[in-house]
């Protein structure tokens, strides 16, 4: 079972230029949960209630009813939208999202054609069951995933590989098919929607070469395989080159976790071979899962192409984010410096607007951990707090964020983690082993960082970002692992609160909690 949009699954791909006002009426047919909609990647200038961020920028719509998504497109890119309920991305609520440059404008790489692969993971258990099991006692983990999906296409306890000629002639069990004229170049957008998984995606015989990531140019890099986690985006260029004319596979595996799941493969079809036609070449080989190594050195080979603003040559303020695995009254949650993500009833926009101080806890959480704590050990207090403070940031200001992993409840466990920024993009200026100290600061690239809006940050290690707070609104930022942050592994940025206080804010994105209760007041009144 999953859930789609106007009886799609994934929904459509809305295609728009850069300087577009979007607008996307979303009516909720579900029948008991709420559901929200969050544009991945767009930076909702002056429009932060339409970032579709249940809790923090917004009300869940309730069943039944249509809220009015307004926006500007303000950067060309690869993007992709998605539910930001609950864990609702895992059920399906995704689709493709593109802005191409406005008119008049060009890239700066040519091509004959395009295709877009939206990469996901699916499982079998509906996603109900899954969040159930999270916060359960016993802790039920949701496992890996029974299919990895290319546009919402996979297989299940089969290899497309050996049985392809026996394939079902349904077309939405076969494969998708990207076809191709020989010697022509095309730009394949990736995007990946995955809720758990790692990915690594290859065309078996051919070069890629990455020109964009998250939106942003970046150095034309050549590579024969790319990594891809939770929430990032890629174009990459490859030429119809291979000679005798054949089909050949597409392969997506996973990495960063041991794999239980089987690729997923899609056809690369060479006009005039037949679609039918099995490929001669077996499908790419997915890099071992836990050769970080490899997947370090592709990160550090993402530079930012020319013309790319420089970050800002040092920081006005420093948080320092630790990722811990802990216990909350006997369940097993994730925190950051101690502290679980739990979000409040009143979405923060709102309660900031309207400066209702009882909507959450007006103490921020801690900007960094204590020296005396061990990364590369588990933690020796496995329990931690539940808290909603937000960071605020007061407008113009340089951040840099650290974001610090650490071994998990299990000794010698480390996992990676994708964290993506709501309302920014951010420079990456570098990655580290063990703790990060002052002295790693000399080692930022502050020449050639590329700007992205998700980052890694590998097993007992840490990665180093930087934005300047230019966007009034209130952002979530967190880990894209699905279920890592529903329990709890996510933190919320305030920022400009006196711009938040001047906004006219829809009304309709605040209609729950005590916004709803104030509107419901003053309407009373006015009746009276």
């Amino acid at each position: 079972m999953v859930m789609g949009i106007n009886g799609k699954f994934p929904g459509p791909t809305i295609r728009v230029k850069v300087g577009d006002i979007v607008r996307v009426d979303v009516t909720n047919k579900l029948n008991t949960e709420g559901v929200v909609i969050h544009w991945h990647g767009i930076k909702q200038r002056e429009t932060p209630w339409s970032d579709g961020t249940a809790s923090i920028s917004q009300c869940a719509i309730a069943p039944g009813e249509t809220f009015t998504y307004r926006f500007t497109a303000d950067k060309a890119g690869t993007y992709f939208y998605h539910g930001h309920y609950g864990m609702q991305r895992s059920a399906g609520l995704y689709g493709s999202l593109i802005v191409d440059v406005a008119d008049g404008e060009k890239e700066p790489f040519e091509y004959d054609g395009e295709f877009c692969l939206l990469l996901s993971d699916y499982w079998h258990q509906n996603v109900h069951q899954q969040e159930v099991g999270l916060s359960s006692l016993p802790f039920r983990w949701i496992n890996e995933s029974q299919s990895l999906l290319m546009n919402g296409r996979g297989q299940y306890n089969c290899s497309l590989a050996s049985r392809y000629n026996e394939s079902a002639t349904l077309p939405q069990c076969a494969p998708n098919v990207l076809s191709v004229f020989p010697n022509r170049t095309y730009r394949l957008r990736i995007a990946s929607t995955t809720s758990l998984a790692s990915l690594n995606l290859a065309i078996g015989n051919h070069k890629m070469y990455v020109v964009e990531a998250d939106g942003n140019y970046v150095n034309r890099t050549e590579v024969t395989d790319i990594d891809i986690y939770s929430g990032e985006s890629y174009s990459v260029l490859f030429t119809a080159d291979q000679i005798p004319y054949d089909n050949f596979w597409i392969s997506a595996g996973v990495r960063a976790r041991l794999p239980q799941t089987p690729q997923a493969l899609a056809l690369l079809n060479y006009i005039p071979t037949p679609e039918s036609k099995f490929p001669l070449s077996p499908p790419p080989v997915t890099p071992r899962w836990d050769d970080y190594g490899r997947s370090k050195s592709f990160a550090l080979n993402i530079t930012a192409a020319a013309g790319t603003p420089r970050p800002p040559k040092s920081h006005e303020r420093r948080i320092v984010l630790l990722s811990t695995q802990n216990k909350f009254n006997g369940h097993s949650v994730w925190a950051i410096n101690n502290v679980s993500l739990s979000l409040p009833v009143t979405p923060y926009l709102g309660a900031i607007r309207y400066d209702i101080k009882d909507a959450y806890d007006q103490t921020p959480p801690p900007e960094n951990f204590p020296d005396w704590y061990n990364v590369s050990a588990p933690p020796a207090n496995p329990n931690t707090n539940v808290g909603d403070g937000a960071y605020v940031l007061v407008n113009g200001t340089t951040v840099d964020i650290i974001l610090q992993n650490a071994n998990m409840l299990e000794p010698g466990a480390s996992e990676v983690h994708p964290w993506h920024m709501h309302g920014h993009d951010f420079w990456v200026l570098g990655y580290g082993e063990g703790r990060f100290a002052e002295e790693d600061e000399k080692r930022f690239n502050l020449t050639t960082a590329p700007l992205k809006n998700t980052a890694v940050i590998f097993p007992f290690g840490w990665t180093a970002l930087r934005f300047v707070a230019d966007n009034p609104g209130v952002w979530a930022f967190h880990c894209h692992i699905e279920p890592h942050l529903h329990m709890g592994m996510g933190v919320v940025i305030a920022e400009g609160l006196d711009q938040i206080r001047a906004m006219n804010v829809s009304r309709d994105a605040l209609s729950c909690g005590l916004t709803g209760k104030m509107f419901a007041a003053e309407d009373a009144r006015r009746r009276n």
